[in-house]
């Protein structure tokens, strides 16, 4: 006697697939809520700029310490410049590592069955018939 799937083991099989599914989902979604939390922090060498981004890459805090008033307007412009900056690369680097960690989780999903997966299964369990 040969073995062959039953209705029941498809069932079973898409069953585990729409579960695995939707746990990879939930995980895509905690990571993109992950990558809106994620936050870069940087701060000038001399202590006078420090500035906070966000995953996305906007801005979010800018502080500058009053010393920084005595900087002139070119000085100032390109430390505030390189803060920020610093504090966009940095969040980006935490909202990579977010992602990367969320694919890798996803990378088990099976293929699902295609467009000939159920006339397949007819024509397998119609033969079988007789």
């Amino acid at each position: 006697m040969s073995t062959h799937p039953s209705p029941d083991d498809d069932v079973e099989r898409l069953e585990r697939v729409l579960l695995q599914g939707r746990g990879m989902m939930e995980r895509l979604r905690e990571a993109q809520a992950g990558v809106r939390e994620a936050s870069g922090r940087a701060r000038s060498a001399d202590g006078l700029v420090e500035a906070v981004s966000n995953g996305p890459g906007d801005v979010v805090e800018v502080r500058l310490d009053p010393r920084a008033m005595r900087l002139d307007h070119t000085a100032l412009g390109r430390q505030v410049t390189e803060v920020l900056q610093a504090a966009q690369d940095e969040a980006a680097r935490l909202a990579q590592e977010i992602v990367e960690r969320a694919l890798a989780e996803t990378e088990g999903l099976p293929e699902p069955p295609d467009e000939h997966f159920i006339r397949d299964r007819v024509d397998q369990i119609a033969r079988n018939l007789f």
